[in-house]
């Protein structure tokens, strides 16, 4: 909802979401940024409080969680990728984040999990390819 996004502070608050609570998570500058650009030039006018809408049978109504996987997996499909999902967003972001130094536990909380162990779980790095992949010879400069 619009309400959720706290302009002057950076943040965004997840409600309703399927752990049941409610989050406050940072609000990157260029997210907001576009956020904001979408906002005043993109989104349709409406009194609906949503974020992103969709019009359905002459009304504005929010987009949900299942259309944005299916748009995922369409995008995912359209490029070549035949398993691509939300799922393996989260667990590139997890890589991603853990190969750039965050910690654990700051993957946890982007990720909003309770356990650490389920993080490991998406943060795994897939060891048997990455030793297929050939790395420079120490002091070849290459």
């Amino acid at each position: 909802m619009i309400r959720d996004v706290d302009w002057h502070a950076g943040t965004v608050t997840l409600r309703g979401t399927k752990s049941l609570r409610q989050d406050i998570l940072p609000l990157p500058m260029e997210t907001g940024q576009a956020l904001a650009d979408y906002l005043q030039h993109e989104r349709p006018h409406s009194s609906n409080p949503a974020i992103f809408l969709r019009s359905q049978g002459g009304r504005d109504q929010p987009i949900t969680s299942m259309a944005i996987q299916k748009l995922i997996k369409r995008a995912g499909h359209r490029i070549g990728l035949m398993h691509f999902s939300a799922h393996a967003l989260r667990h590139t972001l997890a890589c991603r984040l853990v190969e750039n130094g965050s910690s654990l536990k700051e993957v946890a909380d982007v990720l909003r999990h309770r356990s650490l162990e389920t993080t490991r779980i998406y943060a795994k790095l897939d060891t048997p390819k990455l030793s297929a992949v050939p790395l420079p010879w120490p002091g070849s400069g290459s």
